[in-house]
């Protein structure tokens, strides 16, 4: 298991923790052990349910349990998991958050199903090389997030979860065709000057998605009427919606501008204050927020900052927060895509999943 550096250091390096392992003996026999717990290996089962997909299961789930009971099972997975005490968090919801994680995760007693996961493909025109990043969730701690770049869109999507968005979903999107003009850095600690310029520019993209609607409608129609004998072609309609698609392709690709100053407005708050104080590119973004149990998930408007090919940042208007993403540099073999299709598949799988 790959697990995130403790919570808010997004630049350490990834952690590392053994399962299970197999022996494999003689006449094609295997032994499988379960590695979950601190009283040593101990016998477990490997089964292999369907192509890229198997499961595990502890036979001595006894060997999970402490003398000390859940209490202690609790302050050692807090003190592994978090790199803290009980003590060291004072804040009441985020001693709340951290109890339902390690119910959630403790049931299972090693005892998983997993199915793979494929990096994304990358192409020249990506903004940055995709892959996985590490990020800053509040009171949620460190989770994973994979960067992908789909067209005018670029998608982080959960690869680890928590009570409120499961792993599976699109935690961010961003609008690669709409970047945003940032004010200067006096002008920027002002929170509802950041405010204002995000809301038109959400309005500016809810008028387009309203014309692009209406465009297709009148396309459709034309498509129709032209096929019936008398009909004569319409020709105004494809040449303003070609010009548009240029026009908004060639804002996406001017996407190389000088560094500029950067810093948090007053009052959104940041787990990691250590953030870069300057940036390349800023983007128009929605992030996704829900209550415990993913209940009413919504997209509410963000702002997707690009520091360097290893960092960004998403400022969540809505919440006042803001997440700090660095890249995971292990390499892991094996894991590309075979194809863009086979890469999009997945990303549904696992979306499905978690609905």
């Amino acid at each position: 298991m790959y697990l995130p550096p403790h919570d808010p250091h997004v630049d350490d390096p990834m952690r590392f923790k053994p399962l299970f392992r197999i022996h494999l003996m003689e006449r094609k026999c295997a032994t499988v052990e379960c590695m979950y717990g601190h009283k040593g290996p101990h016998n477990g089962h490997i089964q292999i349910v369907k192509k890229d997909e198997f499961s595990t299961k502890c036979n001595q789930t006894d060997h999970h349990r402490m003398s000390g009971g859940r209490q202690e099972e609790f302050r050692t997975w807090l003190r592994e998991e978090w790199g803290r005490t009980l003590e060291d968090i004072f804040h009441e919801h985020m001693q709340e958050l951290i109890l339902m994680k390690f119910i959630y995760t403790s049931q299972y007693d090693n005892c998983l199903t997993y199915r793979r996961i494929y990096l994304p493909p990358s192409s020249p025109d990506d903004l940055i090389k995709p892959g996985l990043f590490k990020g800053t969730y509040g009171s949620h701690g460190l989770e994973i997030v994979m960067l992908s770049f789909h067209g005018k869109k670029a998608k982080g999507t959960k690869i680890t979860g928590d009570p409120n968005i499961p792993a599976g979903q699109q935690t961010v999107e961003i609008d690669l065709a709409h970047p945003l003009q940032l004010p200067d850095v006096e002008n920027l600690r002002d929170f509802s000057e950041l405010s204002r310029i995000v809301l038109e520019v959400q309005e500016q993209v809810r008028r387009e998605e309203q014309e692009e609607e209406q465009r297709q409608e009148e396309e459709d129609g034309s498509q129709q009427a032209a096929s019936q004998p008398s009909a004569q072609p319409h020709g105004g309609d494809g040449a303003v919606g070609e010009e548009t698609a240029v026009g908004a392709e060639g804002v996406a690709q001017d996407k190389t501008p000088a560094s500029q100053p950067f810093v948090l407005p007053m009052g959104v708050i940041s787990r990691n204050e250590d953030y870069p104080r300057t940036c390349r590119i800023c983007f128009y973004g929605t992030g996704l927020i829900a209550g415990h149990g993913f209940t009413s998930p919504e997209r509410t408007p963000g702002v997707f900052v690009l520091f360097d090919n290893d960092r960004f940042g998403f400022i969540w208007l809505e919440l006042k927060s803001f997440s700090l993403y660095s890249r995971i540099k292990v390499s892991f073999q094996n894991a590309e895509a075979p194809s863009r299709e086979a890469f999009d598949e997945m990303l549904k799988n696992i979306q499905l999943l978690a609905t």
